[in-house]
């Protein structure tokens, strides 16, 4: 089984070297720096927060309960928007009160409206509405921290203020904020849905600064588990079902097929066994973020996998009458777990946000070769299953002719 470990050792030595620069990347863009001076009042305490590379400045006054706050945050598209806001009970999106601040559709100029996030929200059902909010909110406004461009683009930090009337002796307010890339008409669409964007709220003590977000995990682990997923899952396994297919009705391989058809899968299973259990180490480490349909489909493709491992313990041997059974469990099983598999991880493409990265166009060009070498082969196989019957009729045929000739000579 030397071979098999080879694999994995050259494969998670491939996936640590792509991890540097995605995950300083991440890193860098996940936090940034905090000034308690914005373009129009100076506040006294300000954080970073812990995602989006967002800032929060305040000024809090204890005699009549009030927060002067500003926001900061980064637009991730011209015609997108960025929305920040406090929960009175959790820190969650759902029954939040936020401003969304954005571009005018009819002029152009910088909006701040109220909106009130309530369950039907992650439902989508109908369109975001601003509405007045029901808490004491005294004033409020936003402008672009850029006084050289008056418009909206991609990159532009934008600083939404607000002053609030909260309850008498409440100091840890939790927040919310995130972005998007689209406005249709005055409704806000959905946001992003990568972990970072996921875990974008947090629980700030307003007179001490101390902070409580929800964890993420780090991206490095991320990209480990994607790297190892989108290699086994992803490539492994469907080679290893070709060469079972392909190979072995060759004559002249005899057992061989068997022998590379077997490590193939076993470095498959091995590498996706290890990224499925970081993207459970990635769950438990944030609690607050959750992909079901990738989770799903990942659990059905971890259990498939594990099945056909262990149908190898109960092979039955070429003589057993139970055998053409097991074999059809043995195809099914496996060409479901190879789909499930390779859509799994276009859908983990869309979780990380590389939707349309060099990452998931190089993925996509080596499935496309093994898909192109498969239909090229499956082609070839028909045109030599077809040859075969051909000859096999013409020899019918010809036994047939000779038959009919010694009986007509007997008489």
């Amino acid at each position: 089984m030397w071979p098999a470990r080879g694999l994995l050792v050259v494969a998670v030595a491939v996936a640590i070297a792509a991890l540097p620069g995605g995950a300083e990347a991440a890193a860098a863009a996940s936090t940034g720096r905090c000034t308690t001076s914005t373009a129009t009042k100076t506040y006294d305490k300000c954080i970073a927060l812990p995602t989006q590379g967002a800032t929060l400045a305040w000024t809090y006054d204890a005699a009549n309960a009030t927060l002067d706050a500003a926001f900061t945050g980064t637009f991730i598209s011209p015609s997108g928007w960025v929305a920040w806001g406090v929960n009175a009970d959790a820190p969650a999106m759902t029954g939040s009160r936020v401003l969304a601040a954005f571009s005018d559709p009819s002029n152009g100029a910088l909006l701040a409206l109220p909106f009130l996030l309530s369950p039907d929200v992650k439902l989508q059902s109908s369109p975001l509405v601003s509405r007045p909010l029901d808490i004491p909110l005294l004033a409020s406004s936003a402008s672009l921290v850029s006084s050289s461009s008056r418009t909206v683009r991609d990159g532009a930090k934008v600083t939404i203020a607000a002053t609030i009337r909260l309850s008498p002796n409440r100091t840890r307010v939790h927040f919310v904020w995130n972005r998007g890339l689209y406005v249709q008409g005055y409704s806000p669409t959905i946001h992003p849905t990568d972990a970072s964007d996921l875990a974008s709220h947090a629980t700030v003590d307003i007179l001490t600064t101390a902070t409580e977000a929800s964890p993420i995990a780090s991206a490095t682990l991320q990209w480990l588990h994607g790297s190892l997923n989108a290699l086994s899952w992803g490539l492994l396994l469907p080679v290893g079902a070709a060469v079972a297919r392909y190979l072995r009705p060759c004559a002249s391989t005899g057992p061989a097929w068997f022998y590379a058809h077997a490590a193939v899968q076993a470095a498959g299973y091995s590498l996706g066994a290890a990224g499925f259990a970081l993207g459970l180490v990635m769950g438990s480490a944030s609690p607050g973020v959750t992909y079901k349909l990738h989770r799903g489909l990942g659990i059905a493709a971890a259990t498939a996998g594990s099945l056909q491992t262990l149908a190898m313990f109960f092979r039955p041997k070429t003589t057993n009458r139970y055998r053409k059974y097991w074999k059809s469990y043995h195809h099914l099983v496996g060409y479901g777990c190879v789909v499930v598999g390779v859509v799994n991880v276009f859908q983990g493409f869309e979780v990380m946000g590389l939707g349309a990265s060099y990452w998931k166009l190089g993925y996509c060009l080596a499935l496309a070769t093994l898909i192109g070498a498969c239909v090229a082969l499956e082609v070839n196989a028909w045109v030599v299953f077809c040859r075969r019957q051909q000859e096999e009729k013409l020899m019918r045929r010809e036994v047939e002719d000779v038959v009919v000739k010694d009986r007509a000579a007997a008489f």
